[in-house]
């Protein structure tokens, strides 16, 4: 895959990892940058984040032309997008860890806190995990049934079912997924979840939405 693909780094990423691993599933050119004009001649966008939303929020928007690079090229020109764990949490509307923080908004929702229903349930939610596919989403050629490695004390609640890809259950249901036309983004690590998550950024590199 010979295509420019841009590796947001906003210092909170696991940049290492998620750059080894798109070259493993194929890309040829992968460019770790916090640069928006290399962003706007992206072609493929990954934006991955690891720690607190607002940390991330901050570190996102504290880059000159960051956000409104992004919004141009995935919102408007289509390029495919996929953000990783708290990469895809900051698609929401807001987060509420430590206090209400705003997010991107491209997918409206919240970023709450796991509940422990169950006693001997643990947060965060850690290890591997299934990743079920909802009916809605069950022809969507680039996610796929199985097992991911997940990490994470907050999840996802988008307003809108349609936009939630796939769940997992871990003392209940949790978004594992959203998606929406060009944009995908998991919960879990697809860098570190073995072939199951290089098969996911084997289908990214080729992925041509609609």
């Amino acid at each position: 895959m010979s295509e420019a693909i841009a590796l947001i780094d906003f210092g909170a990423g696991n940049l290492h990892s998620v750059h080894n691993a798109l070259k493993a599933a194929g890309a040829e050119h992968v460019t770790v940058t916090a640069d928006p004009a290399l962003v706007r001649g992206a072609r493929r966008i990954v934006l991955p984040g690891v720690g607190s939303f607002r940390a991330c929020y901050e570190g996102l928007t504290g880059i000159p032309g960051m956000v409104e690079a992004l919004e141009k090229r995935v919102l408007q020109d289509g390029v495919p997008f996929l953000g990783i764990c708290v990469g895809m949490q900051l698609l929401a509307t807001r987060g509420l860890e430590h206090g209400e923080c705003p997010g991107l908004g491209w997918i409206a929702g919240d970023v709450t806190r796991i509940e422990r229903t169950d006693p001997h349930i643990k947060v965060p939610h850690m290890g591997w995990n299934d990743v079920a596919l909802k009916p809605h989403h069950a022809d969507h050629d680039l996610l796929e049934e199985g097992e991911a490695y997940f990490l994470h004390s907050y999840h996802f609640l988008p307003e809108e079912g349609h936009d939630i890809a796939a769940m997992t259950d871990h003392g209940g249901g949790l978004v594992a997924a959203v998606a929406r036309d060009n944009i995908l983004g998991v919960q879990f690590h697809p860098e570190k979840s073995q072939s199951y998550g290089l098969d996911l950024l084997r289908r990214f590199l080729e992925w041509k939405p609609q």
